[in-house]
């Protein structure tokens, strides 16, 4: 099981780790933070990169499933021209057009689901299969961090937790070794593919991948090509 906060666009070590795991829990259940990935993400541009924000109404101590999208502002309409100025003559325009009227036509509400709805369309065009569930969908989980993910995985009837690489930083591996449950860390090596508009540039959204390289997209994420 892989666990992970639902994120907007996320780049493609998120989907690395959803390849790997058998099931891939969205994590919505918890507190909201400002300034990282959770409403935001970046494509590269003629004018390199560029960030793509969701505006939020955040009050704290809100949870990811509780926050709600600011709809005055019109970013849906600026990030829909962003993508046409930039990726109309991208090699997979075609490919990948259709999703994006998919994710910037509806009138969402709230991020949780738009996130969700985003993260499980871009699995499905890159060729991921694996489950992916909602924590607000599993019930009452424990508040302590590391309590929350060994019950996640035995909700599941799982044995292994797979973390990222960042993990080993902050969680009690004790506690998971007494709950019989294996932490296995993903190492993530960012390959290096063809992009538009000069030098590589790491660590996009998927979305600028699946311009630039369509069905292929998969095998260059796993560095198979």
């Amino acid at each position: 099981v892989a666990v992970h906060q639902p994120q907007y666009l996320p780049w493609l070590g998120y989907f690395d780790k959803m390849d790997r795991a058998d099931i891939f829990v969205l994590l919505d259940t918890v507190q909201y933070k400002k300034n990282e990935w959770q409403n935001r993400n970046r494509i590269k541009t003629a004018a390199g990169p560029q960030w793509m924000t969701v505006p939020v109404r955040y009050r704290f101590p809100q949870r990811i499933n509780e926050v709600s999208i600011n709809n005055r502002e019109r970013w849906q309409h600026r990030q829909r021209q962003a993508i046409l100025t930039n990726y109309r003559q991208a090699p997979y325009w075609d490919f990948v057009a259709p999703l994006i009227d998919e994710i910037l036509t509806p009138a969402w509400e709230r991020l949780a689901p738009l996130n969700t709805f985003t993260v499980r369309r871009l699995a499905e065009e890159l060729g991921i299969a694996t489950p992916i569930f909602r924590a607000s969908e599993l019930g009452e989980l424990p508040e302590d961090p590391d309590e929350r993910l060994i019950a996640i995985v035995k909700r599941f009837g799982a044995d292994t937790y797979l973390a990222g690489s960042g993990g080993r930083d902050y969680m009690a591996l004790d506690r998971y070794r007494q709950k019989g449950v294996k932490v296995l860390f993903q190492e993530y090596r960012h390959p290096v593919y063809a992009q538009q508009f000069g030098s590589f540039v790491p660590f996009l959204s998927v979305l600028y991948l699946l311009f630039n390289h369509g069905p292929q997209s998969l095998a260059v994420l796993k560095g198979e090509t």
